[in-house]
């Protein structure tokens, strides 16, 4: 890898993790010159890293001004909602009851840390620990094309569960509730009820209102 490469690739992870985590919020606009500066680089891998988030959909580039910040539509995040539900029932659905109730105790010690960063009111160590129990549901089917497509929304997301900020943290105890909810349908090799359980955990993603806040 050239430095020029290698300089692109470190604009480009500094600046996408930006927009993930928040930092660089929706409807901000982003100019080269200052992340350059920011990054300790030209402005030549700064362009190529932009050039490359738009093409993944999370900027738009403005010659001559900069590149705006997008968020996610609605219809985006509903899209998502339903992508999640299809990979993470059809994945329990089709795993073994051996498997689901491993992964059932396997949970239940997580549910103690996410408790702690509820505690500790640490958003990144929450929106974590969310993510991989999550993800979680989809392994458990053994189906690696299925995982990979659930990594390819994740940073998705993250980017949902960032978007929320203090009002995720206002929430928190309420998820945790849910998600112990759903290690129990596990546990109890409740497909059906799982699934529903699911359904009504991620199907509201899109409100602004608090109440329908799921992750």
């Amino acid at each position: 890898m050239s430095t020029t490469e290698s300089a692109s690739e470190r604009a480009y992870a500094a600046i996408r993790e930006g927009i993930l985590d928040g930092t660089h919020r929706p409807g901000t606009m982003l100019g080269e010159a200052g992340l350059a500066a920011e990054l300790g680089v030209s402005r030549t891998p700064v362009r190529a890293a932009l050039v490359r988030l738009q093409d993944e959909g999370w900027i738009t580039v403005y010659p001559k001004r900069g590149a705006l910040v997008r968020g996610l539509s609605e219809k985006a995040v509903r899209d998502l909602a339903d992508a999640r539900l299809i990979l993470e029932s059809t994945a329990v659905q089709r795993a073994t009851t051996e498997r689901r109730a491993a992964l059932a105790a396997q949970l239940e010690e997580g549910i103690d840390r996410q408790k702690q960063a509820l505690a500790a009111r640490d958003l990144n160590c929450f929106v974590e620990l969310t993510i991989a129990f999550h993800r979680s549901f989809v392994e458990v089917g053994d189906n690696l094309v299925m995982l990979e497509l659930n990594d390819r929304i994740a940073d998705r997301q993250r980017f949902l569960l960032f978007s929320y900020g203090e009002t995720l943290l206002a929430r928190c105890a309420d998820i945790i509730a849910e998600h112990a909810e759903l290690i129990a349908r596990l546990r109890a090799d409740d497909v059906q009820g799982f699934s529903d359980v699911l359904r009504s955990h991620v199907g509201d993603t899109y409100g602004s209102d608090v109440s329908h806040m799921h992750v």
